[in-house]
């Protein structure tokens, strides 16, 4: 996915590896609040929250909330919409807390009661940033997909947990195949959900860390 890339002159050498861009996202901040994603994911849903303009994003695993405070602002700058994100626990930064766009569950997602909680929204997007095992993720995505909005989508996080396997960064026992054979068991079942390859592969082919995860709902 990512390569050294190396400068004609020692002076502009750069050194870049799927493991720097790793560990520099627990850096990553929004508005001070930890928010822990790819930042070419970051321009990604911008671009995605541009186009779709959804009133509901789902957002499952919250952590201190930077993901859903970025969410939200971006709603705010298209005008409409509001933020739904889940977690098993409550560790929500106290300023993101007060976004009037931002509704908090903390009993996990198999507890968040879809129909309710859906109910009155008619252009859904959901994002599943949980626990990225196969199980949960495959879960997550049958759960969820039928409130996905034609042309909207279901955003499969960190499938780059494979690749992070085989270079040792990451345990791959843990995850079961994780969101990439989730996401291709998903898929070959439901053929009214797509890659959108547009996005996976923007800055280069799966240049992402939601490596296939940007599922369109085409009918």
């Amino acid at each position: 996915m990512f390569r050294r890339i190396l400068g004609k002159t020692p002076d502009y050498a750069m050194d870049v590896s799927l493991r720097s861009i790793y560990l520099g996202q627990f850096k990553t901040t929004y508005r001070g609040v930890p928010a822990w994603r790819c930042p070419f994911d970051y321009v990604v849903y911008q671009m995605i929250l541009s186009e779709v303009r959804p009133d509901l994003i789902i957002e499952i695993g919250t952590n201190e909330g930077g993901g859903a405070y970025y969410l939200a602002d971006l709603l705010t700058l298209t005008g409409d919409g509001l933020v739904h994100t889940i977690d098993i626990r409550n560790t929500v930064h106290p300023d993101v807390q007060k976004h009037p766009r931002i509704k908090f569950y903390s009993s996990g997602w198999d507890g968040y009661d879809l129909e309710r909680e859906t109910a009155g929204f008619k252009n859904i997007l959901v994002i599943d940033d949980g626990s990225h095992t196969y199980e949960h993720v495959l879960g997550a995505l049958e759960k969820f997909s039928r409130k996905v909005a034609p042309n909207s989508y279901f955003i499969v996080e960190d499938g780059i947990i494979t690749d992070l396997a085989d270079q040792k960064i990451e345990d791959p026992a843990k995850f079961n195949g994780g969101p990439l054979r989730a996401i291709t068991e998903f898929t070959d079942a439901n053929p009214s959900f797509a890659i959108e390859q547009r996005w996976s592969n923007m800055f280069g082919k799966n240049s992402t860390f939601n490596v296939n995860g940007y599922l369109r709902r085409v009918r």
